[in-house]
């Protein structure tokens, strides 16, 4: 989950922790900064930025940029800045606080700086989100409950027919031939699966042509069409062109998806919640400390917070 200015969350060992903005973590804020000076972006020529009397270096400004992408500099530095402000107020909380964790791993498994760890300690002391109970997870079930259905599937077999050239007549003497298996092979599978095995440019041939188990969107789309398209235990009675040649089509049977049952649901649902109403209470709180802040050099707005 995204919470105010960059800084992200997620959920470890089911609890909340936040991670600063990767220019937070490899430079310009507490990190190692990259070993080629080229590579460093030139500070805009900007007024001094101030958190309650603290100013933040142009340099870590200038590395923050990289980013924030914009549709220009004024606009990249103002939202790198904005960044470095809202860190630099949690830090100087977590200090007035006294905190002093000791630095764990991050979400790559990296181990975390001390000033990630500070800006750690603080959220998980100061944000506590209201519970998740069993009738919001049931509402937000009730509301979403496509989301959580098996897709429908197809069982199904086909034998390419690959063109001999590029050419018109290529084409159509490899559909002449599609048809006469159709004609051949009827609906019996059989019969088909002789053909595939005769007759098919596909791998599937040594499979009796069969694709297995299909979902939606895993095959060409005017060949899903015309497969979905079948009654059960049909062969098509028009082969089927794609850029790979001609297809005969059977749909052996149709699968319908399920839906994943409440119970099963649950605990997936609730771990969303939990994460989403964090995330909520943390900008509410760093937004808290905003308003209560002296900031110079750049505008925070309170109410944006978390919409950036």
């Amino acid at each position: 989950m995204s919470g105010a200015a960059g800084v992200k969350y997620f959920k470890a060992s089911n609890r909340p922790r936040p991670v600063m903005p990767s220019g937070c973590q490899s430079g310009g804020c507490g990190g190692q900064a990259a070993d080629d000076p080229r590579l460093q972006p030139t500070p805009p020529s900007f007024g001094a930025v101030r958190v309650n009397g603290i100013e933040i270096e142009p340099d870590a400004i200038a590395q923050e940029i990289q980013h924030h992408p914009a549709p220009d500099g004024e606009s990249a530095w103002q939202a790198a800045a904005r960044a470095l402000v809202l860190r630099e107020l949690l830090l100087q909380e977590a200090r007035r606080l006294g905190l002093r964790p000791q630095p764990g791993l991050d979400e790559a498994g990296r181990l975390e700086t001390e000033d990630d760890a500070m800006i750690r300690a603080l959220l998980e002391r100061e944000v506590r989100p209201a519970p998740v109970g069993e009738a919001e997870c049931r509402r937000y079930y009730e509301g979403h409950v496509d989301r959580f259905g098996a897709p429908d599937l197809f069982e199904a077999s086909h034998i390419l027919l690959e063109p001999d050239g590029t050419d018109d007549e290529a084409w159509a003497a490899a559909e002449a031939k599609a048809l006469a298996i159709i004609a051949e092979v009827g609906d019996d599978p059989a019969l088909f699966a002789a053909a595939a095995r005769e007759f098919s440019c596909c791998p599937t041939a040594h499979q009796d042509g069969s694709l297995g188990q299909v979902r939606r969107g895993e095959l060409v789309a005017a060949v899903q069409a015309a497969l979905e398209a079948l009654p059960e235990g049909t062969t098509g009675r028009r082969p089927i062109r794609s850029r790979f040649g001609w297809h005969v089509l059977r749909l052996q049977r149709k699968i319908p998806g399920r839906t994943l049952p409440f119970e099963l649901a649950r605990d997936r649902i609730a771990d969303m919640l939990e994460a989403r109403a964090w995330a909520a209470a943390a900008t509410r709180y760093v937004a808290g400390l905003a308003r209560a802040a002296e900031v110079e050099g750049v505008r925070i707005d309170p109410a944006a917070i978390g919409n950036g």
